[in-house]
């Protein structure tokens, strides 16, 4: 991969979901870099056309697709003049993926970046990974996959960032114990009744990160965390026993190593992803940052407590289907998403997102469809089903008025 180092030609990148989060922060350190760092060949996002147009406009792309058809008129006319290609439909979104790139910010939310994803890995490319459904969705054919095309995947969520950096070249198998953090969310102090009775806007009132809608309701159940440490499974090849989760409320580490000599390495940051995004771009180099520099004296403290399962049942069942295996993180990962954006449009309570979570995993259990993807296809298939019966018990459920049970 082109280093993007001065006197060098300029590396790559492809953004896809550049006008989230974290294609915001992949911006924004793109646009504070070097001169000549890095070029931006292409954009891809979802449903915004005029954001996608503005930051196709202000990083240079040559490319911009969007994903909802329905956009690209106004995309279109967003970019008239500009000399970017406009693009629109899934397709054209996995057609940025596959454009000649030293890297893919891979930063589409959810099961649907995970196409988009793969089409990358199967084009050889590096990979700067925050979309964490294409592990725990299909995890096992996406690595065969990435193996096989010669794809690199560098960890951009900020939890395997900085596992990846704390581990370094050492083998997985001197480790004794990898350690995810979680800033236990607008809940962490709250007692069951009262999460269980939480509203959209207070599930979204996330104390330490500013993240997208369904991140962010994922971590205030912890079912975020849960599906991290199914991709930190399949990222690392390490199996759940020596997986843990510490709720850690300052945010600043963000994951840690502890090794068969007893020691443990740590990595600190303050919670801003242009940390993990600027290590991602410039691997193995280093960029400067504008985030401010982490000052321990003033901080004081740092605290870590052990997960409670029974305020938080979502980490403990997400915790269970990688246990089990198989097809069960993609049921998990299905059905959560279905359950998340019920929540969000007030179909359901909080608390039933669990609820609705666990159905989906024990019938999918009890119908013998557990067995593992054998492809990135067959995982798809897995979540078509899964969210279609997710629908039927919530059309149920509103017919008849009854409580998930």
């Amino acid at each position: 991969m082109n280093t993007g180092t001065a006197g060098a030609t300029p590396r790559r990148i492809v953004i896809l979901g550049a006008t989230g989060s974290i294609g915001r922060s992949t911006a924004d350190v793109i646009a504070r870099s070097p001169a000549g760092m890095f070029e931006v060949d292409a954009v891809a996002g979802g449903r915004d056309a005029v954001a996608l147009a503005r930051t196709a406009r202000a990083l240079g792309a040559k490319f911009a697709a969007i994903c909802d058809e329905t956009r690209y008129s106004e995309l279109k006319a967003e970019l008239s003049g500009s000399g970017i290609e406009a693009a629109a439909g899934a397709n054209s979104v996995v057609e940025a993926a596959r454009r000649p790139a030293d890297m893919v910010v891979a930063a589409i939310a959810g099961a649907a970046g995970v196409a988009p994803t793969h089409a990358a890995a199967m084009e050889g490319r590096v990979i700067a990974l925050a979309n964490k459904e294409c592990l725990v969705c299909a995890g096992p054919p996406f690595m065969r996959d990435a193996e096989r095309r010669g794809a690199r995947l560098l960890p951009l969520d900020s939890e395997h960032n900085a596992i990846f950096q704390a581990l370094g070249e050492r083998d997985v198998a001197s480790i004794e114990k990898m350690t995810l953090t979680a800033s236990g969310g607008p809940f962490r102090c709250w007692t069951r009744e009262q999460i269980d009775a939480a509203t959209p806007e207070q599930a979204l009132a996330h104390p330490n990160w500013s993240m997208g809608a369904k991140i962010t309701v994922d971590s205030a159940g912890l079912m975020n965390k849960g599906l991290e440490l199914i991709e930190a499974s399949y990222l690392f090849g390490i199996e759940a026993a020596r997986l843990d989760v510490l709720v850690h409320p300052q945010s600043i580490v963000h994951g840690l190593v502890s090794f068969a000599d007893g020691t443990m390495i740590a990595g600190l940051s303050n919670p801003d992803m242009r940390v993990h995004v600027a290590h991602c771009l410039a691997y193995p180099e280093r960029v400067a940052t504008a985030v401010p520099r982490l000052d321990l004296a003033a901080i004081g403290a740092l605290t870590f407590e052990k997960p409670d399962f029974a305020r938080f049942p979502a980490l403990r069942i997400a915790l269970d289907a990688l246990a089990a295996g198989g097809a069960m993180p993609t049921v998990l990962n299905a059905a959560n998403e279905a359950a998340v954006e019920a929540f969000l449009a007030r179909r359901i309570s909080f608390a039933d997102i669990a609820v609705i979570v666990a159905k989906a995993c024990e019938e999918a259990a009890r119908r013998g469809e557990d067995r593992a993807p054998d492809t990135i296809e067959d995982a798809m298939a897995v979540d078509h089903v899964v969210r279609e019966r997710v629908a039927a018990i919530l059309a149920e459920r509103s017919r008849s008025g009854m409580v998930i049970k």
